[in-house]
């Protein structure tokens, strides 16, 4: 009897042992299986969030671009900062490195909160009567890129890389130091303790808003080519190519108020008879639209005049091609109403939105639209275009300088 009992408990305490070690295993398993899920969810989670944002059904083309961009993030192919420029800005690139577009966020504009050259930020405070443009809204240069983008599509310019309002996340972007210690945070978090990290809202870096402007290929900045132009001059047919060009440009400037259009942000892209593809010899490419669509016209001692204007091309009349291009369109009242709510739907999402300032910026783009038409009617050149004078519930005077402004580059 006692060999019996004997038996029968090292019998029970091996079958609690083999349980106990079962169940430790199992737990063991589920702790790694857990912390590798964990794992997974904070990495799709800070990659794929600004995903969630971008939809382009109407344009699948530049969604499937954005794509590209989120999905070369996500493999280590971080966008690169511009070094020139008075804001954050970066190329942002494909899988295998090539340059898909350029990237502007809101945050890190010259009157942003997260804005990376401390140049401007010292310029803000010790020379604020200086410092950024009277006449425009303060970090509304991403809307304003995304505005001209859609001012050229309607107008049929063709003048204006493909931009668009974008998230994008990455580790190269400037942020503050409580942003990246609360992602840090959360990722250690998510790590050590899964079930609370998976309550997260977000665990990576938070997405940032901007324009997303698609690179272009081959093109030279205004200056290079329009030297290269006076000491060789053009085929006649070629010549007038760039001058189409050049009244689109015009014509995009002039509608959307750009207070900085200088001729080293328009490029120009030329190929020989012969050497290119395409049908054109020449293109023009029109970059940097971000300090336009004022509230007012410029009334100081700064003028942002149009440099364009000091150009040969600026005193040849208007083409009859161009004239039958805009024409009929600005002179269309209801075209102009519609351009407007097109501008309304797009201004309006901005947090910072104001329906009155909008108003004002439209005001002005009307009294343009005005100017332009009777401009165009008239068989008038550029030149003669921006030194009209119109009025339209208060009196305003466009000027014209040849000579650079001081300041001009800020």
């Amino acid at each position: 009897t006692t060999a019996f009992l004997n038996s029968k408990a090292m019998l029970s305490e091996s079958l609690c042992f083999s349980l106990h070690v079962s169940a430790s295993v199992s737990l063991s398993l589920s702790v790694s299986l857990s912390l590798s899920l964990s794992l997974s969810l904070s990495l799709s989670l800070s990659v794929s969030l600004s995903g969630d944002f971008n939809h382009f059904p109407g344009d699948p083309e530049f969604g499937d671009i954005i794509q590209r961009a989120e999905q070369a993030i996500e493999g280590g192919v971080f966008p690169e900062r511009i070094s020139q420029g008075s804001s954050g800005s970066y190329f942002v690139k494909d899988s295998k490195g090539k340059i898909l577009g350029v990237f502007k966020p809101k945050s890190e504009e010259p009157y942003g909160h997260l804005n990376p050259k401390w140049t401007k930020y010292f310029h803000k405070l010790c020379c604020p009567c200086c410092f950024g443009r009277g006449c425009l809204i303060p970090n509304q240069g991403y809307l304003s890129e995304v505005a001209a983008s859609l001012v050229d599509t309607r107008l049929g310019l063709g003048v204006v890389p493909k931009t668009k309002a974008v998230y994008l996340v990455s580790e190269t972007f400037h942020y503050n130091t409580i942003d990246r210690a609360k992602s840090r945070g959360k990722k250690y978090a998510l790590e050590m303790v899964p079930k609370v990290g998976r309550h997260f809202h977000r665990v990576g870096l938070p997405p940032k808003l901007g324009s997303f402007q698609l690179f272009v290929e081959g093109y030279h900045e205004a200056d290079y080519w329009l030297r290269r132009f006076e000491a060789e001059p053009l085929p006649e047919n070629i010549r007038k190519q760039l001058q189409s060009q050049f009244e689109r440009l015009v014509i995009l400037d002039y509608v959307i108020r750009n207070t900085d259009r200088g001729n080293d942000n328009w490029l120009i892209k030329y190929e020989k008879p012969g050497e290119g593809e395409g049908e054109k010899a020449i293109q023009i490419a029109a970059i940097d639209n971000g300090l336009a669509f004022p509230f007012k016209h410029p009334d100081e001692w700064r003028a942002y005049p149009f440099h364009w204007a000091c150009l040969p091309q600026a005193k040849v009349p208007f083409s009859q091609e161009t004239r039958e291009l805009v024409l009929s369109r600005l002179s269309d009242m209801n075209f102009v109403q519609d351009l407007c709510e097109d501008l309304y739907e797009l201004f309006m999402a901005d947090k910072g939105f104001d329906k009155t300032m909008f108003e004002r910026q439209m005001s002005v783009m009307r009294g343009q639209i005005l100017n332009l038409s009777q401009a165009l009617k008239d068989n008038k050149t550029p030149i003669q275009l921006v030194q009209m004078v119109v009025t339209l519930g208060t009196a305003f005077t466009q000027t014209f300088h040849c000579k650079r402004p001081f300041f001009s580059s800020w």
